[in-house]
């Protein structure tokens, strides 16, 4: 019996047309999922309503984290940016907030797995989302000994983090990032109670004190140390292919990022930071 898999995206109002992007070409190439869940702060929801439909669900932050976390115009942007605050966490930025979103979508949807998908990728060719099991395993991306290379200076702090917080004593060696990534539900719940056992107090709190984490690493480390990879078989490359850095890239540039995707791979990932508009990238990606 296939696997139900829900897809979910966490997104943001600047996003918007990124995000939009995302669910045409989910509903143009992607199958095998129950649903698409699309998680954004109370004051977006009017705005993502838009690309609701019988399959793609809008989810307001309010029905996922404890009502003593409110945003709030950040006053040292001058209300350009939005902060998290609570009696019990650090000040939190969007980035912070969108990662907590996806964590406790498993306490609300009972699926067997999810696929997370960023809002800047755009898949490219067919996939069904539930291929990613194999049997009763799920695929879970790691790349293994990152973290000895050395890494980016924010992943290795990540890393520690996630030990501390989940009583790892030996630092991780693997990492876990990609803008497409794949969980069990059930794993989700037990990191969950791990991390409010080691910590004696809720989860959201601990990440919410910590404030300097990655969800993907915190599920990654989880995983491997804490269960020893039970119930996932590791895969050392991404479903999508991503463009990372450097400018935005030109139909030359695009074309040849293109050559360079694996046959296997069903999506690209072109970073928002780059700052392409959305009719853009959907002319380039030819749609």
């Amino acid at each position: 019996m296939a696997k139900q898999m829900a897809l979910v995206t966490a997104s943001y109002d600047k996003d918007f047309d990124r995000c939009r992007l995302l669910c045409e070409t989910l509903d143009r190439y992607v199958t095998g999922f129950e649903a698409h869940y699309i998680l954004v702060a109370h004051r977006d929801v009017a705005l993502f309503k838009q690309l609701a439909s019988p399959k793609r669900i809008i989810v307001d932050e309010r029905d996922l984290l404890p009502r003593w976390l409110w945003s709030m115009p950040d006053p040292k942007t001058w209300g350009k940016r939005q902060i998290w605050v609570s009696p019990f966490t650090k000040p939190l930025y969007g980035w912070h907030v969108q990662q907590l979103r996806r964590i406790a979508i498993a306490e609300h949807v009972d699926v067997d797995g999810f696929l997370f998908c960023d809002s800047d990728v755009a898949f490219m060719r067919e996939f069904a989302a539930n291929q990613l099991w194999h049997g009763d395993d799920i695929r879970l991306l790691r790349y293994d000994q990152a973290m000895l290379n050395p890494p980016t200076p924010p992943h290795r702090n990540w890393s520690d983090n996630a030990a501390r917080i989940m009583g790892i004593k030996e630092h991780g060696q693997h990492d876990y990032i990609a803008n497409v990534v794949s969980w069990r539900r059930d794993a989700v719940l037990a990191m969950c109670r791990h991390m409010e056992e080691k910590n004696g107090r809720s989860w959201v709190k601990v990440l919410g004190q910590t404030r300097d984490y990655s969800e993907c690493i915190l599920y990654g480390q989880y995983v491997d140390e804490i269960e020893k990879g039970r119930g996932h078989f590791h895969a050392d490359w991404s479903i999508c292919h991503v463009y990372w850095f450097g400018p935005a890239p030109d139909q030359a540039k695009f074309d040849a990022f293109m050559k360079d995707m694996r046959p296997d791979q069903v999506a690209i990932g072109l970073q928002s930071f780059m700052n392409m508009d959305s009719s853009t990238v959907k002319r380039i990606v030819g749609l």
